[in-house]
């Protein structure tokens, strides 16, 4: 027995081969968020075997709660893929074990994306076990705390920024429309592009004088926006960043101005697009998505790298609200129903 555990170890040292053993202490267990197959969730105990594969473990440190998260949660969309399943698409912690030459015991590491949450298990635990893959090492100039107030929402921002500025690269006076701006990535939007200059609009369904303070020139509420019924109307927008989907977007790409873009990343509104060709061959108009989950590692460091350039860290601790694992249900249905604003920290340790 012991001959096969050196001999396992040679090898995952050697091939980097994400292996599935038992080499933990039975007794010791942690406390994760577990959905299971009848759609209940709970915290519960986990023995550490339960562990999905992967060649780095990690001990949580924080996570945050995503949009994505109130929708596994609540099963409101088909979003786990696995069952059980602890969900939480994001966390920052400390490697206890690694068996990849990237990280070794004590690295500060953070990760995002790749199917946790969905298909492996994800950041609402105690402890994780990843492919070294999946992890970048914590960026300089942040925090445990502040890379999970930033967390998969910020980062996403953070692309969708990357993303309309390859087509709009200097400011000019005309406006740049973020949507579901008290949200995760409209808050960190609407400061990234503030700081680099662009003249921001944010639009919410909230009276949110703190979008001002992130740097917001204009703000529209929801409930006054005019919803186009024509594919094109008048020009207001150079480019816009958009979480919402639905009326609002196709109303985004009527109102986008000759050679803009828009970037979109979210279905919070409704994953329909009612449009026609029209702005893209009469306006020029780019429509870019933005996939957070399997970006390349290149991209993800780069993501990482522009947020410590281009972000306040001042504001994180006006858009950070602190909750813990007893709370998920009651966020679940808070994010939903649009009334949480900014960015929601889970501290694990």
């Amino acid at each position: 027995m012991v001959f096969f555990k050196i001999f396992v170890n040679l090898i995952s040292k050697k091939y980097l081969i994400p292996l599935k053993i038992n080499i933990y202490n039975m007794k010791n267990t942690f406390k994760a968020f577990v959905i299971y197959e009848d759609k209940t969730s709970k915290i519960t105990n986990m023995n550490f075997s339960e562990l999905m594969e992967g060649n780095v473990l990690i001990k949580i440190h924080y996570t945050s709660f995503n949009y994505k998260d109130g929708l596994a949660i609540l099963n409101k969309a088909p979003i786990v893929k696995r069952f059980p399943m602890i969900p939480g698409a994001d966390f920052s912690g400390v490697v206890v074990k690694s068996s990849s030459k990237k990280f070794k015991k004590g690295d500060k590491v953070l990760c995002n994306g790749w199917g946790i949450g969905e298909k492996h298990f994800g950041g609402f635990s105690e402890y994780a076990q990843v492919k070294s893959d999946w992890l970048i090492h914590l960026p300089n100039n942040f925090s445990l705390q502040e890379v999970m107030i930033i967390g998969a929402a910020g980062y996403t921002a953070a692309l969708c920024v990357q993303e309309l500025i390859k087509k709009i690269k200097k400011p000019t006076t005309n406006n740049i429309l973020v949507t579901g701006a008290s949200g995760g990535v409209g808050c960190i939007a609407v400061n990234l592009l503030a700081n680099l200059n662009y003249k921001v609009v944010a639009l919410t369904n909230k009276d949110e004088k703190f979008l001002i303070k992130l740097g917001a020139t204009n703000i529209i509420r929801r409930d006054s926006f005019n919803y186009s019924k024509n594919p094109l109307s008048k020009q207001k927008w150079q480019g816009a960043i958009d979480t919402v989907g639905g009326e609002i977007l196709s109303t985004i790409l009527a109102e986008t101005m000759y050679d803009g873009i828009v970037v979109s990343t979210g279905l919070a509104k409704s994953a329909t697009l009612n449009t026609t060709v029209y702005p893209f061959i009469l306006r020029n108009i780019t429509l870019s998505g933005i996939d957070c989950v399997y970006a390349s590692y290149t991209k993800r460091v780069n993501a990482w790298k522009f947020l410590e350039k281009y972000l306040d860290k001042r504001v994180l601790k006006k858009i950070k609200i602190s909750k813990s694992f007893n709370d998920l249900h009651d966020i679940s249905n808070q994010i939903l129903k649009g009334e949480i604003r900014g960015r929601t920290l889970i501290k694990v340790i």
